[in-house]
């Protein structure tokens, strides 16, 4: 029983990424159209480059240029944790709707990302991780996954890693289905998804103690 179940877990992550590649190539074609509206909109408010780029981490520890919608002014300054994010009008309302992560395709695409999985997390986040907590990056980092339709921002981030966690020890196609449905129903709620930089950092701070507290 128990091989039958390990050869699952092998067989199934070659599917799915199979099926997601496929997927991500049929959507980006059909949504093409809409990219080049947003794309259009972003230049039209704003100075500045239409994507935004920033570093994440991936499947085993692999550092990768994760893609998104430009949604902030041009020259804001993400590190500066003494001033909030400068979102343009276009860019709250991308934000709002989920259609700043639809370059994520590209991701998809290029094999670092997948549609379903543990959320990529900013290398700071990572660095701060205790050894246990570095097994969720065993698979490819999603667009959405367990922790996103759990609470998302609403959670401490020991839950949230917790969260991955759990994706990871038990990735199956019903769980896959059951975080589909779950992520479609949430775009349906009106939830504020945007974290402040002193939220961030006192995420950080939090992983730096308990990474001391486990003598790590």
């Amino acid at each position: 029983m128990k091989v039958v179940v390990k050869r699952r877990k092998f067989i199934y992550p070659i599917i799915k990424r199979l099926l997601g590649l496929i997927l991500a190539i049929i959507l980006l074609i059909i949504l093409l159209p809409i990219m080049l509206i947003i794309s259009i909109c972003i230049k039209a408010e704003s100075k500045g480059p239409i994507l935004f780029k920033q570093q994440r981490v991936g499947k085993n520890g692999k550092i990768f240029d994760i893609y998104k919608f430009r949604s902030m002014q041009y020259g804001n300054d993400v590190h500066n944790i003494n001033e909030e994010n400068k979102i343009t009008k276009v860019g709250r309302f991308i934000r709002k709707t989920s259609l700043d992560e639809l370059p994520q395709l590209f991701n998809i695409i290029k094999g670092e990302m997948a549609f379903i999985g543990p959320r990529p997390w900013i290398i700071d986040y990572y660095q701060n991780f205790t050894k246990k907590q570095k097994d969720k990056v065993k698979v490819l980092p999603g667009i959405t996954g367990l922790a996103q339709v759990s609470g998302r921002n609403e959670i401490s981030i020991l839950k949230k890693i917790n969260y991955d966690l759990e994706y990871v020890n038990n990735i199956s196609f019903i769980l896959d289905l059951k975080i589909i449905y779950l992520t479609i129903k949430s775009l349906f709620l009106k939830e504020n998804n945007e974290m402040s930089k002193k939220t961030i950092m006192e995420e950080i701070n939090e992983l730096k103690d308990n990474k001391r507290h486990m003598g790590e």
